[in-house]
Parts: structure tokens; sequence; C-alpha cells
């Protein structure tokens, strides 16, 4: 059998190895085989492709560093920075109800582009969700023992990297600093396979700006191809700007679905939702029904706290792809939100059905079924969650199970639950806000207060450890450590109903003085 035709049926099949260990011969042999070639370089490329038309993960050093930023406050609704509330018109549950992580999102138990946690086993009714980072100097810090630098998103594509960087025996594949590039630019389809090489592979992105440019040059600037590559290389050099010139041009020679996203994913990235907004509806007259435009305009109403039209996008996603999980999750996490478990319980199921099997659906399931009283299927699969669980959402399940401890009257079961959730995960403000409360109702009020304390260092994004703090010290006579901390709860979520009438007395205690 022909060698040549055998390495580009195991590539159709995306059985790379096979089609690597099939062409290194060849090469060995004839080293200007350019069949062998072209099929070793679409094999390596395709075994490290990553799928970036959706944003990543945006790290401490990028946000800290960003020259894109601008000096004004940003209207409400405008800005991911400041979402709307619901007294200027957002239409999602509060935070008292629905929780929110670290970015801003909704937590919807399914892992979204742009966020800093996995799927979310925080489904509880109040005070339920982790926000990753919880202090700055936690932040920047890097994610393995003994890394001081601070994380940007860049990295990520030189982590995923490091494996292929290994050189082969007699050296690397293909040496791109000593590659005439003008020869291949001429050369389209050798120029197109070379050029994701770089990109994706050897991750040298000033390199294929080179390549790009004297293709894009070559077929006078009239290839949308090269100029959406000329686009992902300055947006991964951090040239936005400069990519977002080159998307939209890119658009004007040919209409394109992952052009539109990256496009848009700019302009999430420099922190402008309505001009996402508008792109991705100016596209969805040309390609109606498209899931991830539809997708994509969801996620950016959910990020601006506008639930109404996120929730009617995501069913509309569902309308064309029914087995859709991410808007499957995303409805069934405001259903339980709004205070509807049962019909949450059913898109559960759904996603059960469809295969999805891990330890934050089977959490959730769990909590749907004690909010529907359905006691009886609850702790069987809050124990599937626990099987199914690993170190790093080990915590959240715990805690969760004290919470349904709590709910059956049950504070022995949820106090063991709530030390074994901040021994599985020291970091856990809401477990330590809870041990204070169950402190509180011991009458142990020193101990309550040293939990709310830990809470508060812990998990300054969450509003109950300071309101509990500030209530314990308003009633124990401390009033001005009453108001600093009810202030601070405030800061947090400034539409608490409690934290503003505990203030408003503090403030007539005050004045009477």
């Amino acid at each position: 059998m022909n060698p040549v035709w055998l390495a580009q049926s195991r590539l159709r099949r995306r059985k790379f190895d096979e089609c690597l260990e099939i062409c290194n011969p060849l090469l060995d042999k004839n080293p200007y085989d350019q069949a062998a070639w072209y099929l070793k370089c679409r094999a390596l490329t395709l075994k490290n492709w990553i799928d970036d038309t959706e944003i990543e993960e945006e790290g401490i050093a990028d946000i800290l560093l960003d020259e894109h930023e601008t000096a004004q406050v940003a209207r409400p609704g405008t800005s991911m920075a400041r979402p709307m509330t619901g007294a200027q018109g957002g239409s999602g549950p509060n935070q008292a109800v629905r929780p929110m992580t670290n970015g801003g999102r909704p937590v919807t138990g399914f892992a979204r582009p742009g966020t800093s946690s996995k799927a979310t086993t925080s489904a509880s009714g109040r005070g339920a969700s982790r926000g990753g980072t919880a202090s700055m100097e936690a932040a920047m810090k890097g994610s393995r023992p003994g890394t001081s630098r601070p994380v940007t998103s860049s990295g990520r594509f030189m982590r995923l990297g490091t494996a292929s960087m290994i050189p082969e025996a007699g050296g690397p594949f293909i040496n791109v600093d000593k590659l005439d590039l003008k020869k291949y630019a001429s050369r389209p389809t050798l120029a197109r396979a070379l050029c994701d090489y770089i990109i994706y592979n050897d991750h040298n992105m000033k390199r294929a700006l080179e390549l790009c440019a004297l293709a894009t040059q070559g077929h006078d600037f009239q290839d949308w191809w090269w100029k959406a590559r000329l686009g992902k290389c300055y947006y991964q050099l951090g040239l936005l700007r400069e990519a977002e010139s080159q998307f939209s041009s890119s658009l004007k020679n040919q209409d394109m679905i992952s052009t539109t996203q990256e496009l848009c994913k700019i302009y999430l990235r420099m922190d402008q939702p309505n001009a996402a907004l508008e792109r991705y509806t100016a596209a969805l007259q040309v390609h109606p029904g498209d899931a991830n435009l539809m997708l994509g305009v969801a996620r950016v109403y959910d990020a601006i706290n506008d639930s109404e039209k996120a929730l009617q996008f995501y069913k509309n996603v569902l309308f064309f792809d029914s087995s859709n999980i991410e808007a499957i999750a995303c409805l069934a996490s405001h259903h339980f939100y709004t205070d509807q478990p049962e019909i949450a319980l059913r898109y559960y199921r759904r996603l059960l059905q469809m295969g999805v099997n891990n330890a934050e659906l089977w959490t959730n399931l769990g909590l749907c079924c004690f909010y529907s009283s359905q006691y009886d299927m609850c702790l069987g699969c809050l124990d599937q969650a626990l099987r199914l669980a690993d170190d790093s959402s080990l915590g959240d399940i715990w805690y969760n199970i004290g919470q349904v401890a709590i709910g059956i009257g049950d504070p022995t079961l949820a106090y063991q639950c709530l030390k074994i959730a901040i021994s599985v995960c020291p970091s856990h403000a809401e477990a330590y806000n809870n041990l204070g409360v169950l402190e509180y109702r011991k009458g142990n009020d020193d101990l309550a207060k040293s939990f709310f304390r830990v809470g508060q260092k812990e998990g300054d994004h969450t509003f109950e450890p300071y309101f509990n703090g500030a209530l314990l010290a308003f009633k124990s006579g401390d009033f001005q450590d009453s108001f600093d901390l009810v202030t601070k709860a405030l800061n947090a979520f400034p539409e608490h109903t409690e934290s503003l009438e505990l203030l408003k007395q503090l403030k007539s205690h005050f004045s009477l003085l």
C-alpha cells in the first residue's frame, strides 16, 4: 500500500501518532518529500490544536498591565466591570440569591470560557459561590509551587507547547528561525500548513506574523484567511487594535463565523460588550440559527447581568441545537436560582442522559432534589458526587452537604461537613461563615467571631461574613466595629436589605451621641 495514501487516511481519521510513524521513515529517506512534509506538519499541528475562538482566561498580569484600560468610569451595562444591577435595569437574581464568580459571571454548572473556575458545585441557595482568588497576594502567585511570575493569557499557550518543544532525534522537525519565509509565502498550500504549525506547535508569534505579512502582500491584500491569521498573531502579541483592524478587514473579504468570534473576543478583552453585541447581531442576520453566535450573545448579556435576554438566547440555541450542553446547564441554573428547582432538575437529568457524568452535575442534581423535597434521591446524588470528586471540588461538595444538613435540622452533621470542607479547602470563606453561624447558635460568640474574621479574610468577594460579623458586634455593643464591617458588606453587595437596615440603625445611634 502506498505509504503516502495511508498517512493521508490516518490523518483524515485523526490518528495523528500513526500518521507521524508513517511520515518519519519517508522523510528520513527523502527530506525534500513535500507530501510527507505536509502530512507530518498537519499531524503535529492538529495534535496540538487549541480552539481559540472562545475567550480564554485573562491573567492578573494582563489586567494590571492592560494599556487599553480607560481612565473614566464606564456607565453600568456598558462594561463587564460594571454590570447592571436590579436598580439599573439588570434582570438577574441578586447576589443574595444567585452566587457570582470572580469575573462577574453567574455560576452555571458549566465551565465557561473566561472564568477562573471549573464547572461549579455551588448550586445551593445563599452564599454558595466560590470566588476563586481570595486575595491579591494569592492572585499574583503562579499556579505551581515555587513560581512567582503573574499568570498571563499567553502563558497558557507556552505551557501547552512545552511538551512539543522537546527536540527530536537529529534536531527539531522545522527550525523556524532558519526558514526563508519569502519562499514559503509564494507557495499557498505549504505556507498555510507552516503558519498553523508555527502558531499552534512552535508558538513563535513573531515569525508567524512575518509569514502572514508576506503572504498577505503576495495575495494583494485580498485573502481573508491570511488576514485572520495576521489578526490572531497580533492578538497573541497583545496588539489588540491592530488585531481588530485585521479581523474587520478579513470579514469584508469573506464573512466567516470563526472570524466574527475572534473579533468579538477582542472587544470583550477591551471591555466593550456593546460592540461585541453589534458584531454578533450583524453576523446572525447573515448566519441565522448559528448556535456559536447565539451562545456568544447570551454570554455577553449574562456578563452585564441582563439575564432575561440571555435566557432568551439560550432557549434559541436549544431550538436549533437541542443537545447543547452549555445552554442546558445555564437554563438549569437560572431556574434553580429563581425558585424553580423542579424545572432545573429536568435540565440536569437531560445532561445526565446525554452522558455528562461528573461531580458537579451530581451535586446540582442532589441540591435540586433537596429543594424539590425529594429527600430520598438527594443523599444518593451527593454520595455519587463524592465518589467522582477530585481535590478541587471536594470542599464545595462537603459544603453543600452541610447546607442540606442545615436544611433538615441536623446541626451536628452540618458542623462535621463544614469542618471537612475547610480541612480540604482551607480558603473556603462560605464554610467559615456557616461555622460561625452554628457557633453563634450554640452561644459561643467568641468562636463565632473568629470564624467570621477568617471568612472575611479568605472571601472579600462575599458579603455574609461581613454582615454576620457586623450584627454580632452590634449585639455585643461594639458599634464602631459593626459600622466598619457593615460598610464592607455593602461594598460587596450594595442592595443587601439587612445591611442597609443595620447601617441605618447605627447612624441613628451615632446621631444621638
